[in-house]
């Protein structure tokens, strides 16, 4: 690669990293509600249940991290597996239409592998949906508790076989998480946990989609909300001709990139500063192509085995770091690994962000 086009591509992904820090909330937090950050990104995921708390608080303006679970506990925010067989946050008014849109074609997609590899059949499934609703019906229940049941009936939950299961049953929308109990995740059944809504056409659905990504996570590409959504590109392409009166697109180097028409250009500072995100943050989970935050030559210390994507810190745009915790009982300890040496002034903004990360903690949190 010359030098020349060497120049050329590290001023792109200085530009997407630009926009996609701010849109995302991340360089200028705006929202002041836990629902209005997940309403926004409409998704957020949240297998690291901590991680998922510190990414919705990361984006807003003042945040504690019992703030933002207790928008988990009353309902406003839903954590259940909307697409990829993923669990994600969703506002309580997204998770209906969300799981028929995206939910159904990953349980469809599913079906043959968890009969292969878990003996999960028609019948059985039939067998645990009835099972489940009636242990359900008078409230949230921990998964400890559904795996003591699904077992004294005969369904083993062992080697996976029970997660895979609720996975399943979730994507169909009968069931979702429920209100934390101490540190155990429950699970309630959806009809008596989320709100009803009014359902969506699939093309409005569709569209909804495209426009609530791009105006999120934009410039974004067709591929990076293919591979968001789990949808196919044809499905994409339908959903961003849908959204096109909400949208504006630009061509960089032969790649076309989509965002909402009302988009603000990015700020002078917006790709500056650093930020300390959570495992598996949207910022570089959102996109197909993150060569935009990282060399792909440190994709593995990033993106760890089983595409497990580590804590990161952020430095102008770029992953310069992993990091983790060590939490005692009031404080809390980050070490950093970085990716190449630190510049002083990258350290003592580190500092800062982790500082700001214990006040949303309730700790005194500093750098090791």
């Amino acid at each position: 690669m010359s030098p020349a086009t060497t120049r050329r591509a590290q001023d792109v992904a200085t530009r997407l990293a630009a926009a996609r820090l701010q849109r995302q909330g991340i360089a200028d937090p705006t929202s002041d509600t836990p629902s209005d950050v997940v309403s926004r990104l409409l998704a957020v995921q949240a297998q690291d249940h901590y991680g998922a708390l510190w990414a919705v608080g990361l984006r807003m303006r003042d945040a504690t991290e019992a703030t933002v679970a207790h928008a988990i506990d009353d309902g406003r925010l839903v954590r259940t597996w909307p697409m990829r067989g993923t669990l994600h946050l969703l506002a309580a008014a997204d998770v209906r239409w969300m799981l028929a849109l995206t939910g159904a074609r990953a349980a469809q997609a599913s079906r043959g592998r968890i009969e292969r590899q878990c003996g999960l059949d028609a019948a059985t499934l039939q067998r645990c949906r009835k099972l489940l609703e009636k242990t359900l019906r008078d409230g949230p229940v921990t998964r400890i508790r559904l795996y003591e049941v699904l077992e004294k009936a005969g369904h083993a939950t062992a080697q996976s076989r029970g997660l895979n299961l609720l996975g399943q049953l979730a994507q169909e929308a009968l069931i979702c998480g429920g209100p934390r109990d101490g540190k155990q995740a429950t699970y309630a059944w959806l009809d008596a946990w989320v709100p009803a809504s009014k359902p969506l056409p699939r093309e409005e659905a569709l569209a909804a989609l495209a426009t609530r990504y791009f105006a999120s996570r934009g410039p974004a590409t067709a591929q990076d909300l293919a591979w968001w959504s789990g949808l196919t590109l044809k499905d994409v392409q339908v959903a961003i001709s849908g959204a096109k009166p909400q949208l504006a697109s630009e061509t960089v180097d032969g790649t076309l990139y989509w965002s909402t028409a009302d988009a603000e250009t990015p700020h002078r500072s917006a790709g500056k500063g650093v930020h300390l995100l959570p495992p598996f943050d949207e910022y570089l989970v959102a996109y197909k192509d993150r060569s935009f935050a990282f060399d792909p030559a440190f994709g593995r210390q990033v993106i760890g085995v089983n595409g497990l994507f580590n804590a990161s810190l952020v430095s102008d745009g770029r992953v310069v770091a992993t990091w983790k915790r060590l939490l005692k009982k009031d404080a809390a300890n980050v070490s950093l690994t970085p990716l190449q040496p630190l510049r002083s002034s990258e350290m003592k903004a580190s500092a800062t962000a982790v500082r700001r990360y214990g006040a949303f903690l309730g700790v005194d949190a500093s750098l090791g």
